[in-house]
């Protein structure tokens, strides 16, 4: 009997151990949390940046010439060609692993009279010429588009300012209305040179080159300091 009841005491004084145990660390009750990499959730897009308002990505306008384009991550891939050291072709996740990321709040003016202020991030335009290398008699870059749209800028206006070709807008991943996956930050310029969908840049000696709508007689440079017509 006298062991029965040691054993029955031993049981109740591991019994009382445990508890004080417990209640001195109520964490060991909660679910073991894998020591992985954390989740990642939905991106939230923001309003505001640093005191300043933002507008939505709601706000644009749709005025594409083909309508939004969606493209798939894997399928995707940016040349950058033309008057070049070499040709490169990059995919989407080369493009964002290789070249460092920048953000800046930029405001878009269109043509049709609306205008948005919008936080974009995404990697230097001259960045990535830089990696194709530059042919000396280069002077001009052609941006072509998924859907055949083309725009034009002089080579030093790429150069010498920090342009870039976003691929996230108010912290959120560029949606396809809008460009997915890059969208070209043409700060000072009109909207119609925010070229969308971008697949190849070309370095160029025509400095005369016309894209789609600089052929139905807008602004070749598209400086929203001057008229947006040209004559």
């Amino acid at each position: 009997m006298k062991s029965r009841s040691l054993v029955i005491l031993i049981a109740l004084a591991a019994v009382v151990l445990a508890a004080l145990v417990i209640l001195g660390n109520p964490s060991l009750l909660r679910p073991s949390l894998s020591s992985g990499e954390a989740k990642a959730l939905a991106a939230v897009e923001v309003r505001s940046y640093q005191g300043k308002d933002l507008s939505s990505i709601n706000d644009f306008h749709e005025n594409s010439i083909l309508g939004p384009q969606f493209i798939n991550e894997s399928d995707y891939r940016l040349t950058v060609t033309g008057l070049t050291t070499r040709t490169t072709v990059s995919t989407y996740r080369d493009i964002l692993d290789k070249h460092q990321t920048y953000t800046k709040v930029v405001t878009l003016h269109c043509v049709e009279g609306w205008d948005v202020t919008i936080l974009w991030e995404g990697v230097l335009v001259r960045d990535l010429i830089n990696e194709a290398g530059i042919d000396p008699k280069a002077n001009t870059v052609i941006f072509h588009a998924h859907d055949g749209y083309t725009t034009s800028f002089p080579l030093d206006y790429l150069m010498n300012n920090d342009i870039i070709m976003a691929y996230k807008m108010n912290n959120v991943t560029l949606p396809a209305e809008r460009g997915y996956p890059f969208e070209l930050v043409a700060e000072d310029k009109w909207g119609y040179k925010w070229i969308k969908w971008i697949e190849e840049i070309e370095l160029s000696n025509d400095s005369n080159y016309k894209g789609y709508w600089e052929q139905r007689g807008y602004s070749n440079s598209g400086d929203l300091n001057g008229s947006y017509f040209s004559f």
